[in-house]
């Protein structure tokens, strides 16, 4: 017989919109086969429009909760397959539900809060006929916190140690536009280096080639040292004033940053072909008529 693992019933659950313990079952009478899981949920009336439900949820909102005195915060991404859902109500409440659960419990991972949501998420999916999934969330810590939100589509949270809340909103919103990779350059890794030199000899090609080899390397150099700069937080050009680095802002505060995490929605979701929903809509209402 085969094991029924997490990660089928998370990859049909995500290709339904269906409850998690609903796919579990149907992945047992169907013996581990998706597909088959997939034709005996639709024969059943349990898939409603099953080509709307395998939609990918790439879009969604960014929500953060702060606690009062600044020392943690917790920051959440939900997605749906619209950006018109992500701006209306119920959407909305489910956000601000999951994101009061996973704040209250301190120790929560996203694998319990979707337990936790499941019912709430059901009967949402139920009433918009979207697909609806909370996709991460991250719980931050430390002496002085401060968030930022650019819309529903950002959030930032960063943990200071000195400072105040105020300049780590300001180092939040930086992030938020800037997108920095790494925190300083001492975390940007030896195989990111080696891939820029990498890239950066691929498109100089014609540039370097038959310069001595020393001159070669002081071009690297340039770009790799341009690279730090442009990926580590503390290197880059502060937004509200580039005059100064993020760096030299916070440590003229008597602080330092300890830590960032930036959430945009839909990063990193292979969104496939891309779905002209309004275009199905459409569709569905003009079949319905005929």
């Amino acid at each position: 017989m085969t094991q029924i693992t997490a990660a089928m019933v998370k990859e049909l659950r995500e290709r339904t919109g269906q409850g998690m313990m609903d796919c579990k079952k149907a992945l047992e009478v169907a013996g581990g086969d998706i597909e088959k899981a997939i034709d005996d949920m639709r024969s059943a009336g349990a898939i409603k429009a099953a080509k709307k439900a395998g939609n990918i949820a790439a879009e969604g909102s960014i929500a953060v909760k702060v606690a009062d005195d600044n020392k943690n915060a917790t920051i959440i991404e939900v997605n749906s397959q619209t950006d018109f859902l992500a701006l209306q109500d119920d959407f909305k409440g489910f956000v601000n539900s999951s994101l009061d659960v996973a704040f209250a419990d301190k120790d929560m991972d996203v694998a319990a809060l979707i337990a936790a949501q499941e019912p709430a998420r059901e009967a949402l999916v139920a009433k918009c006929g979207e697909n609806v999934n909370i996709r991460r969330i991250a719980r931050v810590e430390g002496d002085v916190l401060g968030a930022y939100l650019h819309g529903n589509r950002i959030g930032v949270v960063v943990a200071l140690n000195g400072g105040d809340a105020e300049l780590a909103k300001d180092v939040a919103m930086h992030v938020a536009a800037s997108n920095p990779q790494f925190l300083d350059p001492t975390q940007v890794s030896d195989e990111a280096i080696a891939k820029e030199k990498e890239i950066f000899m691929a498109l100089n090609e014609d540039k370097i080639k038959g310069k001595p080899d020393n001159i070669v390397e002081n071009m690297v150099g340039g770009r790799i040292k341009k690279f730090l700069a442009e990926s580590s937080l503390v290197e880059q050009a502060f937004i509200k004033n580039p005059e100064v680095t993020v760096g030299k802002l916070v440590k003229d505060a008597g602080a330092t940053i300890v830590s960032f995490v930036r959430f945009e929605v839909g990063e990193g979701i292979d969104r496939g072909e891309e779905v002209d929903f309004a275009a199905e809509v459409a569709a569905q209402v003009a079949a319905s008529k005929k």
